[in-house]
């Protein structure tokens, strides 16, 4: 068995690769590992996106924790960012999302975050795995009133919309916005915040049925909420994955906004207010170039980190800064929750809109876009790591990185969530770049699969 934890979590086909029985033992492990210090019985929250999955892994993950003597709090479909600040807020053991992100109806994933709402260090993750592997030797089951219970709450997503809207003043009447809510958790708690505020709502994918969630909507899928935008005349557009972790907007003539840009629109406006930590926000390798060129410009600090927003959330720790995130939306806003927050990053930009009065495609033009290609190339995932141990991948790398070197660069990366390598290529010729992307992953795949 490979390494189960990913960049963010155990994740694969509910009910195949992630089977009730994986839930069970990851219930049982996590629990055992995350509360072994603790001398009171541990509480566990639990929460889970709209997949017709998640009951079912939901409760074989709670049916392992209750095994090992620990409570689970049941908190049903809500946000990701919610459960990391319900976790910290209710000083409970530990919180776990069943959630696959963005990723279609038949993956399903396993998320645990500490008592204090931060997703788990690669050292903790390896201490779960290992129990599992070792098939839970050296643990103890308890009997009797020793065994753990479940209780169901219903109120958590409200706690959850008080909160984000107490973290961002602000007042939206007269805003038209269209929300996309991917068919997701986000598709009560986006739209009651921003009626809450007083804005104009458009919903639109907020209909869930437990097997469409991500299909053709929501922040990977943004041609609809365009559309639509346009359509309704509509100040902006917002798009929300699959648990709410990640946001992308659309401007007022159907352009998309990405992370970058958010990050762009934001950090300058927190800057100017003195809220932005040491001037500096975090970012990942994948942002686009003119990110890094705009933060020149404006006297901000970039810092990089690998793909990833854990890694994104440990650097942010370790120099203490307020704001990163990545070009695909997940923004952390470390001084209102411990995760990316798609309904804190939309409130934060719908501020600096209402606060400046000006159209987000004029707030956009902060940053100069740079043509990027990204193709992926799909491979066998135990495979994914390796691409450099074949010498004909390697060396078309090798001659790449040197042609553009200087007006542009070359990023390969495995997923850590998919069986897929990313090629992704920056320059100034969208068309060459573009071109260049597809023949490399198109090599990659031949060769790898």
């Amino acid at each position: 068995m490979g390494r189960l934890f990913g960049t963010d979590g155990v994740r694969g086909i509910a009910n195949e690769e992630l089977t009730p029985l994986l839930a069970m033992q990851l219930g049982q492990a996590g629990a055992y590992v995350l509360t072994k210090e603790k001398a009171h019985k541990p509480t566990i929250m639990v929460g889970c996106d709209t997949r017709i999955s998640g009951d079912m892994l939901a409760n074989a993950l709670m049916a392992g924790a209750c095994s090992v003597g620990a409570n689970c709090v049941y908190v049903g479909v809500i946000p990701t960012p919610a459960v990391a600040y319900l976790t910290q807020k209710y000083k409970v053991d530990a919180g776990v999302v069943i959630s696959a992100s963005h990723n279609p109806v038949e993956f399903n994933g396993i998320k645990f975050f500490d008592g204090n709402g931060y997703k788990l260090p690669d050292e903790l993750e390896d201490e779960i795995e290992s129990l599992i592997k070792n098939q839970m030797a050296g643990v103890n089951f308890p009997t009797g009133p020793a065994v753990g219970k479940v209780k169901y709450r219903t109120d958590a997503r409200e706690e959850y919309i008080n909160h984000a809207i107490q973290a961002v003043p602000l007042e939206l009447d007269g805003m038209k916005i269209v929300v996309d809510c991917a068919e997701g958790a986000a598709y009560y708690t986006s739209v009651e915040a921003l009626k809450e505020l007083g804005g104009t709502v458009v919903a639109i994918h907020n209909s869930p049925d437990g097997t469409n969630i991500n299909a053709n909507c929501g922040s990977t899928h943004m041609e609809e909420l365009q559309a639509r935008v346009v359509y309704e005349k509509a100040d902006l557009g917002l798009a929300f994955d699959g648990d709410a972790d990640r946001l992308l907007a659309v401007d007022e003539n159907g352009r998309i906004v990405d992370g970058d840009q958010i990050m762009a629109i934001v950090g300058n406006y927190m800057k100017s207010h003195g809220k932005l930590k040491k001037d500096t926000i975090v970012a990942t390798v994948m942002s686009n170039l003119g990110f890094f060129l705009m933060g020149k410009a404006n006297g901000l600090n970039i810092e990089q980190t690998k793909v990833g927003d854990r890694y994104v959330l440990e650097r942010m720790k370790e120099i203490g800064a307020s704001l990163g995130g990545e070009q695909s939306g997940h923004i952390i806003f470390l001084d209102e929750n411990t995760t990316g927050d798609g309904l804190l990053s939309a409130l934060h930009l719908l501020q600096v809109m209402a606060d400046t009065k000006k159209r987000l495609s004029e707030l956009a033009e902060i940053m100069e876009v740079l043509p990027q290609a990204l193709v992926n190339a799909k491979v066998a995932n135990h495979k994914k790591d390796k691409y450099m141990e074949y010498p004909v991948i390697a060396e078309a790398i090798r001659k790449l990185e040197e042609e553009f070197a200087g007006e542009g660069r070359v990023l390969i990366r495995p997923s850590g969530t998919e069986p897929l390598v990313r090629v992704m290529i920056e320059g100034k010729d969208q068309k060459v770049i573009s071109e260049e992307a597809g023949k490399l992953a198109g090599l990659i795949q031949d060769v790898m699969f």
